[in-house]
């Protein structure tokens, strides 16, 4: 697309012209220069100071004489126009001597007055002239923008300045294997037609944030030798009804009269919400834009070749019609990358970083469960600030830990000090939390205990699992219970009382339980789920909706919630109190250090 520079910079050059054209003119109107800073007197003052000689200049122009002393001061008086100075001098009583030495300038007035009066006269004339040429301009530009309100925003893609592959996508290799075909199929139709294959019209890249869905759209663009139009959802809205269907209508027009190409449109979820759940009926601008996009979808003409690439997170939320075959064929689900993917993904963010020979990017890979590719991303640029603010030349597997513990949980706060006492309660806390989570089978094996306070944290007990988890039992969920109420129990039985430092290990053992209850059927009210239909936060869909169970029930869930919790706090209490000198020695110890790495955490256990 051509690229069209903004007229506001021009118009504001002649609007600054005018106002400086008005400036001038009201000044040579208003004042007048020859009458800065004289001083008008009498003739008989002037006849004075030409005897005593204190003047250094005189100019005559028509009635007027302008005088300049030798002080530097300037004065002016006015004669009859018929007497010439030297008369009026002579008359005065002046000596012909002194007139004789008197330096008098004739000043032809009728040249200067002249043209002054000319550009006072046309000045004004011409500032009317273009005013009116710039507002008719400004109307003008007004009207082009209220012409092209309606224009798609959609960019195309530069394939040159922003070169991205599949070889830059890692550990996404179902979602690549979709897409290439995608790619395929637009640079060589002739092969698919052949089987009576059609392109597919729709691709919806569905996937957490970060996982790296608008990464993997790129590389469709730097493969696919094709036009590529790339727009948000929310581009399409605005405070205008029709503006957005407008819009769509443009974007594919566009895309027709360019394919084939590929029309790339992210967030899709700000306009493909389910129609019917706002509160703004059928004329809600936001659905107009969606059914402008279904009807678009549905109608390409056969041998179009134009492809639409949609990404959202949120594919519960989505109007089943925009999903249907026929307009979104195919459903890319880009997940979380497991341990695999993850070092794949390290490996090609470290490209362009110096590396250490020590680096172990599988070491780094396990370490970092749940991590989605942004994060991994950040993780590598986290580590290469940090070596370069500590003047490293290389990144080293001490900055890539430090940095998963930043990116995790942030940064060490050193300016928060905890006095004696508050420092020995998070020691007890934290030990509390690893000893009872390394003694439960079903717990993650611990990675660290430290007391260095990092984001809201005092301190933290880190988990690591040895591999990557896709289903989790019943009891895993209980042993885990335990960890987490370990902290909450250790402060209870050393010190008589609990502090407000449990309150977060609280409030997620109170969820894990109750979705034990409420989502996986792990209590006694057996294999029902309880709530699942409305997790979703939309307030239109909610209005006025009854919940899809009982009060009675709600009232045995929170039943069962504290049953769960008070059975595992009990089991957690007498592991506490068996290995109470254990938990006393380790919390000792992790004053002194403020850090226990895991191997030797395990030494406590082997002794």
């Amino acid at each position: 697309m051509p690229n069209i520079s903004s007229p506001n910079k021009p118009r504001n050059t002649i609007l600054y012209l005018i106002v400086a054209a008005l400036l001038i003119s009201a000044g040579l109107m208003i004042f007048d220069t020859r009458t800065t800073n004289e001083k008008e007197i009498t003739l008989n003052t002037f006849v004075d100071e030409a005897k005593s000689g204190l003047i250094s200049k005189i100019t005559v122009s028509d009635n007027r004489i302008n005088l300049e002393l030798v002080d530097g001061a300037k004065q002016f008086t006015n004669k009859e126009k018929e007497t010439s100075l030297y008369e009026l001098l002579g008359q005065a009583g002046v000596s012909n001597d002194i007139i004789s030495n008197l330096p008098i300038y004739i000043e032809d007035s009728a040249s200067s007055g002249f043209w002054t009066n000319i550009l006072i006269s046309i000045i004004p004339f011409i500032l009317i002239v273009a005013f009116f040429g710039f507002m008719m301009r400004s109307a003008q530009s007004s009207n082009n923008q209220a012409m092209s309100f309606g224009k798609s925003k959609a960019k195309l893609f530069d394939k040159e300045k922003q070169k991205t592959t599949f070889e830059d996508v890692a550990g996404a290799d179902e979602a690549k294997e979709e897409l290439v075909e995608i790619v395929d199929f637009l640079k060589h139709p002739q092969k698919y037609r052949a089987m009576g294959a059609k392109i597919p019209k729709g691709v919806m890249l569905i996937g957490s944030p970060g996982t790296g869905k608008t990464l993997l759209a790129r590389a469709v663009a730097g493969e696919a030798d094709v036009p590529f139009f790339n727009i948000s959802g929310s581009e399409f809205v605005e405070m205008f009804v029709g503006v957005g269907a407008s819009r769509v209508r443009d974007l594919f027009t566009k895309a027709k009269r360019n394919a084939p190409c590929i029309i790339f449109i992210d967030e899709i979820d700000a306009v493909g919400r389910h129609r019917g759940a706002g509160m703004g009926g059928g004329h809600d601008e936001r659905e107009q834009t969606l059914n402008q996009i279904l009807t678009e979808m549905d109608g390409f003409e056969t041998g179009t070749n134009v492809i639409v690439i949609a990404a959202t997170n949120r594919p519960d939320i989505l109007d089943p019609a925009l999903l249907r075959p026929g307009r979104f064929d195919r459903r890319v689900v880009v997940d979380v990358p497991d341990i695999k993917a993850r070092e794949q993904i390290l490996e090609v963010h470290s490209r362009n970083k110096p590396m250490a020979k020590g680096v172990d990017l599988v070491k780094i890979a396990k370490s970092t469960p749940g991590f989605t590719g942004a994060d991994l991303e950040n993780l590598m640029n986290e580590a290469a600030i940090l070596a370069t603010k500590l003047g490293k030349k290389t990144v080293s597997m001490p900055d890539l830990e430090q940095s998963i513990e930043k990116v995790l949980m942030g940064p060490e706060r050193k300016s928060r000090v905890l006095n004696k006492k508050e420092k020995e309660i998070t020691a007890y806390h934290e030990t509390g939390h690893a000893v009872v989570g390394h003694l439960l089978p079903n717990c993650d094996p611990v990675h660290k205990i430290s007391i260095v306070s990092r984001g809201m944290a005092l301190g933290v007990t880190w988990f690591l699992p040895e591999e990557d988890q896709h289903l989790v039992t019943k009891s895993k969920f209980e042993d885990e219970l335990c960890s987490l109420l370990g902290g909450y129990t250790a402060e209870e039985v050393f010190f008589g009382e609990m502090t407000t430092g449990a309150s977060n290990d609280l409030q997620k053992a109170t969820k894990l339980a109750r979705n034990m209850v409420t989502k996986y059927g792990m209590s006694e009210l057996g294999p029902m789920i309880f709530g699942g239909e409305n997790d979703e936060i939309f307030i239109g869909k909610d209005y006025g909706h009854i919940k899809n169970y009982s009060e009675e029930s709600a009232a045995k869930i929170d039943e069962l919630t504290k049953k769960i919790i008070d059975k595992e706090y009990k089991r957690t209490k007498d592991i506490v109190l068996k290995n109470k000198d254990l938990i006393e020695r380790i919390a000792k110890d992790l004053l002194e250090v403020e850090t226990i790495p895991s191997d030797k955490f395990k030494k406590y256990f082997k002794e």
